[in-house]
């Protein structure tokens, strides 16, 4: 590998931390966090907001008296990036309790993010160098080298910007046509005739299609690869073996007949795609753990330097916070998670956040680092957690529903440590290609994080609030005491009484539906039906209620262990036949309409780097990573302000456009819901892609 020279040179000091960028940057992240709030609350999935920041970034923030602005930008760009990072795991998590029969509350939201947020950042910190510095080269960071490319064609002007913002400017088109004026298709999707079960997607996403360029090839065939494997075979298996049975296969509640392919990925695909994901993700930290040892020793070298100027002489660009703070922060904050009446914590759920956290965060990294944060399979790693969590609970007695609160907190905290850990890695990784101060950087992550959670935990409480029912009971139900008893309380939105929130499950005797429901205190007689607005209407929090099927499964022995070991197993035939399976299982866990377009990017880049005459798969290819920098920006922040139509009055839930603005769906109805159309959109967009990977003819 040839040695790296960043942006901005060591010896250089230009502005970096200052109040404007820290301010800009955390505005930025509360906005960017309530939309990916609402985002993975409504379809459970979330456009990270690193890329489109750092446009807003270049754009807002000038010099000032000829110095350079390009790490005040990184330092935007850095800061705003918590807010999504935490949106997304908090969603994906922290929901559950409402399935799991317990009351959603802020305060206990914010805690959880805060607290996770911040141990994210100080668990990441320590990897810097083994991960970003010398892999440099290996794990490509896609979002992280456009955020890079971004940030120095704003800087620079002249051709590499306007690339960018041409980029920006189709990408945005683009996913305006579709996302606002309803003129597109969102997804493409087709049977296989003769194929039983056998079925064929691609979502018509430019942004993921950027991201398929920047990546690369190799890389979006791997990923690709594994969704082949669920979509051509898993599922075709299921429906052929299943597909006669008259009851239902379990883990499933309806007949395997009357499902489509989405219905038997989601059931049981799912689940081996987890487990595949749990497995590459054990493989890849076996790898690293050598190198990870080694780093954090070189890190820890400096706790014991006593040689001031040894201190002194460590580079601008190689300072990261010291280890006595990271090690005292990381047990001051569990600590305080232990100490808070609130978490309801043990002595065994603490160590869990610390091992469980340490060694996911490795592996959220990295796998950031290979396929980008938008692929990052967070919640399949959020299993992986679930399952090592109760898995030490079940080896210590603890079973049963009694415990599945104590499971989640500990699931939500790291998963949103896990999360951010993998944003954090990413921003580095952009200010290792600017030059930044590394510490500095670390800080306003930090700063991020803080600034964000207050709003995605209001945002959360107060979508779930807004959408909130409750019924009457007809008849006169008594709940059973010991349930009311150790139910938590809150206050009713009916009569503004405080009941008891108690879980009425399945098949109970008591003759209720099953559900939440309010209960009197003394008498413990149920008055009302509680149906929160997450899990219910528009809002229904898809990621959040796996990860409650997850930990009643466990704990009460009815997770589909079978399948999980399937994806083990696949996982350890990948890496015997030599590959690393971690991007593969990626590609098992997520659908192939989510691939195809990574795929199609990367398929791009192969044509582009053929026709151009360059190094396939290159990582200083600068022509069409700048092209698909803008796309990638452009189209996240159309996607994002798409989804806030979601609370203009009048917004069609069912069809996810705003009657007023979706004109195309209106005037071309034909077009609007063909495949032909959609796929010739496709084309052109690819077509474009390639084009936009000329090298330019002046600089």
């Amino acid at each position: 590998m040839s040695e790296f020279t960043p942006a901005v040179a060591p010896h250089e000091n230009p502005p970096e931390l200052t109040l404007r960028a820290v301010v800009f940057g955390a505005v930025l992240g509360v906005i960017f966090g309530t939309a990916s709030t609402y985002l993975g609350l409504r379809v459970g999935l979330t456009v990270s907001a690193s890329v489109p920041i750092a446009v807003l970034a270049a754009w807002a923030i000038r010099r000032r008296q000829g110095q350079r602005a390009v790490l005040e930008h990184n330092i935007v760009q850095t800061t705003g990036s918590a807010g999504e990072s935490v949106a997304a795991a908090v969603v994906f998590s922290v929901p559950a309790l409402i399935f799991l029969g317990y009351p959603l509350e802020v305060g206990l939201t914010t805690l959880i993010a805060i607290t996770g947020g911040c141990l994210g950042v100080l668990m990441m910190v320590p990897l810097r160098r083994y991960l970003i510095v010398k892999e440099h080269g290996v794990l490509r960071y896609p979002e992280g080298k456009a955020c890079a490319e971004i940030i120095l064609a704003g800087e620079r002007g002249g051709t590499s910007a306007k690339k960018v913002f041409v980029g920006l400017g189709f990408g945005a088109l683009f996913k305006a046509i579709q996302a606002l004026f309803g003129g597109i298709k969102v997804s493409i999707f087709a049977l296989i005739p003769g194929f039983k079960g056998a079925s064929v997607g691609c979502d018509v996403a430019p942004e993921l299609m950027g991201v398929g360029y920047i990546i690369g090839y190799r890389t979006s065939l791997m990923m690709v690869a594994g969704s082949v494997l669920a979509s051509f075979v898993l599922v075709p298996m299921i429906v052929f073996f299943a597909g006669s049975m008259t009851v239902p296969l379990a883990p499933a509640t309806e007949l395997v007949s009357g499902m489509t392919p989405d219905d038997v990925w989601a059931n049981y695909v799912k689940h081996i795609g987890a487990g595949a994901v749990a497995a590459g993700g054990v493989f890849a930290l076996l790898r690293a753990l050598p190198a990870i040892a080694t780093s954090i020793g070189a890190s820890a070298g400096s706790l014991f330097a006593r040689d001031a100027d040894r201190l002194q002489a460590v580079a601008r660009t190689d300072r990261d916070t010291p280890v006595s703070i990271l090690i005292g922060g990381a047990i001051a904050i569990v600590a305080f998670i232990w100490a808070v009446p609130a978490f309801q914590m043990n002595a065994l759920g603490a160590v869990l956040i610390l091992v469980v956290g340490f060694l996911f965060a490795v592996v959220s990294s990295r796998v950031t680092g290979e396929v980008g944060s938008s692929s990052c399979p967070l919640s399949g790693m959020t299993i992986g957690v679930f399952m090592m969590t109760c898995g030490a609970f079940l080896l210590v007695g603890w079973e049963g529903s009694a415990y599945s609160r104590l499971a989640l907190i500990i699931g939500a905290i790291v998963c949103i440590a896990i999360s951010n850990a993998g944003t954090c890695s990413q921003d580095l990784k952009t200010g290792y290609l600017l030059g930044a101060t590394p510490v500095k950087q670390q800080g306003a992550l930090l700063v991020g994080v803080v600034t964000s959670v207050l709003a995605v935990g209001w945002t959360t409480y107060l979508l779930n609030l807004a959408e909130t029912e409750e019924h009457p009971v007809a008849t006169r139900v008594v709940l059973a005491a010991e349930d009311v008893a150790k139910a938590e309380t809150i206050e009713s939105l009916t009569d503004h009484k405080t009941y008891a929130f108690v879980r009425v499950a399945p098949n109970d005797p008591i003759g209720l539906a099953p559900g939440n429901y309010l209960a009197d205190v003394e008498t413990g007689e149920a008055v009302f039906k509680r149906d929160d607005g997450i899990g219910n209407g528009r809002l229904k929090a898809p990621q959040a209620k796996l990860m409650s099927v997850v930990i009643d499964g466990l704990l009460e022995h009815r997770l589909p262990w079978s399948l999980i070991l399937i994806g083990v197993a696949i996982a350890v035939f990948v890496e015997l036949l030599g590959f690393r399976s971690l991007t593969f299982a990626v590609g098992v866990y997520l659908p192939l309409s989510s691939t195809m377009p990574v795929f199609l990017g990367g398929l791009v880049r192969w044509f582009a780097d053929k026709r151009y005459k360059r190094v396939p798969d290159a990582e200083d290819e600068p022509e069409g990573t700048l092209w698909c920098s803008g796309v990638i920006a452009g189209a996240s922040i159309l996607g994002i302000g798409a989804a806030m139509l979601g609370f203009v009055p009048g917004f069609d839930r069912d069809m996810g456009y705003h009657p007023a603005v979706a004109k195309l769906a209106e005037w071309f109805p034909a077009v609007a819901d063909s495949d032909l159309a959609a796929t010739l959109f496709v084309g052109f967009f690819a077509w474009l892609m390639f084009r936009g990977a000329r090298a330019s003819t002046a600089r």
